[in-house]
């Protein structure tokens, strides 16, 4: 049980970061991002074990992973979309 719980926060540790170097700009705080993910997955990780039991390594670790990437894309902000800038030196009428 424990193994199964480290083993999904560092799923969430691992999600949280993919998040962050994917979407640098779109977080308003890095460690919330880290925090949320990692413990995210752990509970995700035992909610998933107590629903199926024991002896489901491989599906408690993966739908901790996806609690903890649902949890950390809420935490994504919508307003800091990054749009390209327009180039100044092209044609201009």
């Amino acid at each position: 049980m424990l193994g199964e719980a480290l083993g999904s926060a560092l799923l969430g540790l691992v999600v949280a970061c993919a998040a962050l170097r994917g979407f640098p700009r779109r977080f308003a705080n890095a460690p919330l991002v880290l925090a949320t993910g990692t413990v995210a997955a752990a509970v995700g990780g035992l909610v998933t074990r107590a629903v199926v039991g024991p002896g489901h390594l491989a599906v408690s670790l993966l739908l901790g992973a996806g609690a903890a990437a649902v949890l950390v894309s809420l935490l994504l902000d919508g307003h800091r979309r990054v749009y390209p800038r327009p180039s100044l030196g092209g044609q201009q009428r």
